[in-house]
C-alpha cells in the first residue's frame, strides 16, 4: 500500500509541473502586474556586438491560458518562440482567467541585428530587375491571380506551400484609397477568392504600406491548390475592391 501511495504522489507532482498546459480551474483572476511578473520576453543576444538579436523567446508561469500575439499574429500556449524582423515592436500577452476575464501586458522590444536570418521563398520581387514593382489595381483580378498563364505577375503556387498553409508576406511600398468598385464610398481594401470569383474567403479586407500578410487556411487551400496536390485547382486570387497597391516582391518565410 505505501508503494501504491508514493506511485500516486510521484504521477500528480508530474501533472502539476507540466509546463505545456495550465490548470487554471482552482483560481479566480490575475492582475495585469501579477502576469507580468511571471512572464519572460526575451532576445538573444549577438555574441560578436553584444546587441539584441532577432530571435523572440516567450514563456509564462501564470495560471491563465495564455495567447501571445507577436507581428501581428496570436500563438496561443505558455511559451513562444519565433524569428522576428529587424526594428521596434510589442509582443502582447493576454491571459484568459478561471473567471473568464482577460488580462493583456504589453512588452516592447526592439530586434537590432539578425543572429538567425529570416529565409525567403520568393514568387514575386526576388530580381527587382525582371519583377519590377507593379500597381495592383481596383477591380484587376488578372493582376492579382496566382496562376502561370492567367495571371500578369504571380505564377502558380505548388500543393506544399498551400497545404503547408503558409503566410504569404507582401512587401508593399506605396497605397492609394479609391472607390469600392461596386459603389461610392473610399477606402483600401481586397477581396480574397479563387480565380473563378467563388468562394471568397475573406472581403473588404484591409490592406496598406507596409508587410501585409495573407496566412493560408485549410478552405483556400482545397479551393486553390493544384488538382495534383488534392485541391480544385482555381488559383489564388486577390482583387483590390477600393484603392489601389503598389507591390514590390510576395514571399512565405522560414
Amino acid at each position: 500500500m505505501k508503494k501504491i501511495f508514493l506511485l500516486f504522489v510521484a504521477i500528480c507532482a508530474i501533472a502539476a509541473c507540466n509546463p505545456t498546459h495550465e490548470d487554471i480551474s482552482m483560481g479566480g483572476n490575475i492582475t495585469a502586474d501579477e502576469l507580468k511578473a511571471k512572464a519572460s520576453v526575451t532576445l538573444d543576444i549577438d555574441p560578436v556586438t553584444g546587441k539584441n538579436g532577432n530571435v523572440l523567446t516567450c514563456s509564462t508561469s501564470a495560471p491563465v491560458n495564455a495567447r501571445w500575439t507577436i507581428a501581428g499574429k496570436n500563438l496561443a500556449g505558455n511559451y513562444a518562440q519565433k524569428k522576428m524582423r529587424l526594428g521596434e515592436s510589442v509582443v502582447t500577452l493576454t491571459g484568459l482567467c478561471a473567471d473568464g476575464t482577460e488580462v493583456s501586458v504589453d512588452f516592447p522590444i526592439n530586434c537590432e541585428v539578425e543572429t538567425d536570418p529570416i529565409k525567403k521563398r520568393y514568387f514575386y520581387g526576388e530580381d527587382p530587375v525582371k519583377q519590377p514593382e507593379f500597381w495592383l489595381e481596383s477591380g484587376d483580378a488578372k493582376a492579382g491571380r496566382f496562376s502561370d498563364n492567367e495571371g500578369s505577375y504571380f505564377p502558380y503556387l505548388d500543393g506544399d506551400t498551400y497545404f503547408g498553409l503558409k503566410t504569404l508576406v507582401f512587401e508593399i511600398t506605396d497605397a492609394q484609397e479609391g472607390p469600392f468598385i461596386w459603389g461610392s464610398d473610399v477606402g483600401l481594401t481586397v477581396r480574397i477568392m479563387n480565380g473563378w470569383w467563388d468562394p471568397t474567403f475573406a472581403d473588404n479586407v484591409p490592406i496598406g504600406k507596409g508587410y501585409w500578410e495573407l496566412p493560408i487556411t485549410e478552405e483556400i487551400a482545397k479551393s486553390c491548390a493544384p488538382a495534383a496536390a488534392g485541391g480544385d485547382g482555381k488559383d489564388l486570387d486577390l482583387l483590390m475592391t477600393r484603392g489601389r497597391v503598389k507591390i514590390k516582391a510576395c514571399y512565405y518565410e522560414y
